[in-house]
């Protein structure tokens, strides 16, 4: 048995990218828009969720699709953002630092399928 999933800097980056949303979402306007405040936490938790499930299975092939399921779901938040933005629901500044834990945390999940490949 290999490190746990939470050691993973890839989960530990999804678990504040995860935060974030949930954070955005218990504010108003944003909190009372519940079709678009479920899809963002959705996504969100989707990142960290296929981080760990490909980090626990014991088959690359599942591994990859689990983290490739995890990087979409960081191009969902990321263009979520855009619409969270364009409809005041979060300034500027705060859109910059939601693309910017999307765009972490797609980078260290795209070093885990890399890994994948070096096997």
């Amino acid at each position: 048995m290999g490190e746990p999933f939470e050691n993973s800097e890839a989960w530990k980056s999804a678990r504040v990218l995860t935060n974030e949303a949930y954070s955005l979402c218990r504010r108003e306007p944003l909190a009372r828009d519940f079709g678009l405040r479920d899809q963002l936490q959705r996504a969100a938790v989707s990142v960290m969720n296929n981080v760990a499930e490909g980090w626990e299975s014991l088959h690359t092939a599942e591994k990859r699709q689990a983290y490739n399921y995890a990087r979409r779901s960081c191009g969902e938040v990321r263009s979520m953002s855009y619409v969270l933005l364009d409809n005041k629901f979060i300034s500027a500044t705060e859109q910059t630092n939601l693309l910017q834990l999307c765009v972490q945390s797609g980078k260290l999940i795209s070093g885990l399928i890399r890994s994948l490949d070096n096997r």
